[in-house]
Order: C-alpha cells, then sequence, then structure tokens
C-alpha cells in the first residue's frame, strides 16, 4: 500500500552514521517529534547520482534547519558501509546530517519505495510535519535526481499554512 500525504509517517527504528562527529547511532522517528523532518531515500552508496543529491542536501542543511526541518537521509546499505563510503568519497567525508542504515529494508518498505527485486530504494523524498504527519511525496526512479531547491519551496509553502499557488516562492502572496 502506497504511503499517503495527511498520514502518520511509518514508525522506524535503525543504525545510523554521521560522518561529521564519525559516530553511529541509533535513530527513530519519534526523535524528530515536534520539529520537521525530510526524509530522503537513494538508492545505494559507491554510486553515481546519489552524491551529488547527498551533497546538494547538506550544503543546505543551514536552510532546512532555518525554517526548523531536520535531514535524514536513507539506504538499505548498513551504517559500516555509509562510514566506508563517507571515508572514500571526499565530499561525504564531513556530511553533518545522519545516514540512516536500513538494513532490513523494512523503513524502505514502509515508506513504499522499495524495490525488492533489486533490493533498493527509489529516491523517495517526504516532508514530516512535527505531528509525525506525511505533509508532501515524491518519488523519482533510480536515474533522475531531485531539485533540494524545490524541496525547500515545498516546506515553505506547507509552512504558510495557507493556500500557494502554481509556482509559487516563498515572499510571494497566498490565496
Amino acid at each position: 500500500m502506497a504511503i499517503q500525504v495527511g498520514t502518520p509517517a511509518p514508525d522506524f527504528k535503525a543504525q545510523s552514521y554521521l560522518a561529521s562527529s564519525d559516530e553511529f547511532k541509533e535513530i527513530s522517528l519519534k526523535d524528530y517529534e515536534g520539529k520537521w523532518l525530510c526524509l530522503y531515500f537513494y538508492p545505494m552508496d559507491f554510486t553515481f547520482v546519489c552524491p551529488t543529491e547527498i551533497v546538494a542536501f547538506d550544503n543546505l542543511l543551514g536552510d532546512f534547519q532555518d525554517r526548523e526541518c531536520e535531514l535524514l537521509t536513507c539506504s538499505c546499505d548498513s551504517h559500516y558501509v555509509h562510514k566506508g563510503w563517507c571515508a572514500a568519497t571526499e565530499s561525504l567525508s564531513s556530511l553533518k546530517h545522519p545516514m540512516l542504515a536500513d538494513t532490513t529494508k523494512k523503513v524502505s518498505e514502509a515508506f513504499d519505495v522499495l524495490l525488492p527485486e533489486k533490493g533498493v530504494s527509489l529516491r523517495g523524498t517526504f516532508l514530516i510535519d512535527p505531528n509525525g504527519i506525511v505533509r508532501w511525496a515524491s518519488v523519482n526512479d533510480l536515474t533522475v535526481g531531485r531539485n533540494v531547491d524545490e524541496v525547500l519551496r515545498i516546506l515553505d509553502a506547507l509552512q504558510t499554512d495557507e493556500l500557494c499557488p502554481c509556482n509559487w516562492k516563498k515572499g510571494d502572496e497566498t490565496l
């Protein structure tokens, strides 16, 4: 069953890796109560499109945090593989947001982004509000990277709690 906007986000708990402090930590959805969360999935470590997205999100971490939104990325790789990839890839070596290790594939399955025949996740992006409700979901095919500026635009629109017309941008009038 596909995840529905307006419903509670599936609960999860898994190990993560944080490159900036070189530490492993168990993370759950409950850790983000009271904050917005941008949870985004990517197919796998040691690939080509994935680091471009992860770095783009990390470069805008301050913009997300200015909106009281935390970033969390997730793939089906282990936290040890995440660590190895960050150590081997200069652009990921000081990543400031955690990488969730969905080794059981249950998180990817719960968010309906798992490709079971390939054992990887599609490029799913979810904005979850401070009450744990999914407010926006977008899923890209494996070959197409997402636009982080568009994720921020959607977050801004959601946070107005107003009607926002097509192509609305922060600072524009709402309806």
